[in-house]
């Protein structure tokens, strides 16, 4: 298995799109901006610069549990702002091992200062298989002979 492959090949499969909220905005708009796009997160930006990152998890443990009300609060108030970032040339081995340690499900992807894109766990464990998968098609036809050689 090839772990040891860079992001940015991922970016590329997947698209580079990156959602992102104002720190200013209400969580429920927050809110229903993932749930409009089907995300679990949302990069929080202040003009160009990463401030932040607002997830489900965010959301379930902060307003949610504590009885507040997300149309009032805003998502500065609750956002993790300890932002676990990747370059593009991070192995997904390195990615899976930053949301291992920092139990992060989302990690945004910064060059130069700049976000460039994000991958989710799912991002990576779904590369993870399809790599298996090939691996598994290309021995299973270098054992039956049909390997180009």
């Amino acid at each position: 298995m090839n772990l040891d492959r860079p992001i940015e090949l991922i970016i590329k499969h997947k698209g580079n799109q990156v959602h992102t909220v104002s720190a200013d905005a209400t969580v429920y708009e927050a809110l229903g901006m993932m749930a409009e796009k089907e995300i679990g997160a949302l990069v929080v930006m202040e003009g160009e610069q990463l401030v932040g990152i607002f997830s489900e998890r965010d959301y379930a443990r902060k307003v949610a549990l504590a009885g507040r009300s997300s149309k009032e609060m805003r998502v500065s108030e609750i956002m993790s702002t300890e932002v676990v970032t990747a370059r593009l040339a991070s192995t997904v081995d390195e990615c899976m091992q930053h949301m291992t340690d920092n139990r992060c499900r989302h990690l945004p992807i910064v060059e130069a200062g700049r976000v460039v894109g994000i991958v989710s766990i799912g991002d990576l464990v779904s590369s993870i298989i399809q790599t298996q998968e090939r691996t598994i098609h290309e021995l299973e036809n270098y054992i039956s002979g049909d390997y180009p050689h």
